[in-house]
């Protein structure tokens, strides 16, 4: 018997999955392994950093930055799920996981993505009510609607994601036990899987649709409002200073949107592990490391705050 399975009815099933990672490239592990944990410092500390300085400053409590902070908490979710079993993976010899620890995985993994394409999409919104109807800004993003906005991507994509994860978790799987990429993913281990998956492709399907087509042409549909908005403004310093205010978010959108949609939109027949390896390290190491050095490189008030924060912790 395989020491990752037990037997049943005559068939391995198996109880923990080994997590190819990146072993096709042993001359690169030690390269990889410097890389990300420069990465996973950055991210932490830079994400952390935000939550910080939008919770201490208080030039800083506005709704754009009430929403920052919470894609920051979202990124510290996500890079702290992959990222600590991924360097770990980089020193040994073999990286295996548990089917619970791989479904665990997997809830917050899916929890955190899908959160920031939905706070994306409500990030955008608050750009365009900022930009076009800017009168009535403080009526419509009030305080009561951001919590609102708020609760409501935490819990929406939370119950997304236990449903994913449970039908998930339902499968059986008889081995092969490697799954090719460097944490767990719903496209692998549904080609891992012995027991009909037509439902859980259907329900991938369903939340790629939502996440990635309608929530995507949301958040093109409010710039395209924004960017018709800044072009009747006559003055030039009227047009970039209203263009500064979306500039960051644009880049984040530009950026996690064009990995989400090289791993996931796309069948899981035609999945591809080396493919969804680049488009993995792009979401979950590259942009939560981009993300609050955007936001804080080309954000003047994020800059006084944050040199408040330090001085006033030099004291």
């Amino acid at each position: 018997m395989d020491s990752g399975g037990t037997t049943k009815s005559n068939q391995t099933l198996v109880m923990e999955f080994v997590l190819q990672g990146f072993s096709e490239h042993p001359a690169l592990r030690l390269p990889l392994f410097g890389c990300f944990l420069v990465l996973y410092t950055v991210a932490l500390t830079g994400n952390i950093l935000i939550v910080t300085v939008v919770g201490h400053s208080a030039v800083l409590h506005s709704p754009m930055y009430f929403f920052l902070s919470n894609l920051a908490i979202m990124d510290i979710i996500l890079t702290s799920t992959i990222l600590p079993k991924v360097l770990s993976g980089l020193i040994m010899r073999e990286n295996t996981i548990s089917h619970a620890g791989c479904m665990v995985q997997l809830f917050f993994l899916v929890w955190s993505l899908s959160s920031e394409l939905l706070l994306l999409s409500v990030m955008a919104f608050d750009r365009y009510v900022a930009i076009c109807r800017p009168l009535h800004y403080s009526i419509i993003m009030n305080p009561r609607v951001c919590a609102a906005l708020a609760v409501g991507v935490w819990s929406v994509c939370a119950f997304n994601s236990l449903v994913n994860t449970s039908l998930t978790a339902r499968l059986t799987f008889c081995g092969p036990r490697v799954i090719t990429h460097f944490f767990c993913e719903i496209p692998p281990l549904l080609l891992l899987s012995c027991s009909p998956t037509q439902v859980n492709s259907i329900m991938t399907v369903l939340a790629d649709v939502f996440y990635g087509c309608i929530n995507f042409l949301l958040t093109l549909t409010s710039y395209g409002y924004i960017v018709v908005s800044i072009l009747r403004i006559r003055s030039a310093e009227g047009k970039r200073r209203a263009f500064s205010t979306c500039s960051s978010h644009l880049i984040v959108v530009s950026v996690y949107y064009t990995a989400v949609f090289c791993a996931y939109i796309s069948p899981a027949s035609n999945y591809s592990p080396e493919r969804s390896k680049v488009a993995g390290v792009l979401y979950t190491m590259l942009s939560p490391t981009l993300n609050p050095l955007i936001y804080s490189l080309r954000n003047v008030e994020v800059q006084r705050a944050l040199g408040k924060l330090l001085l006033f912790c030099q004291r």
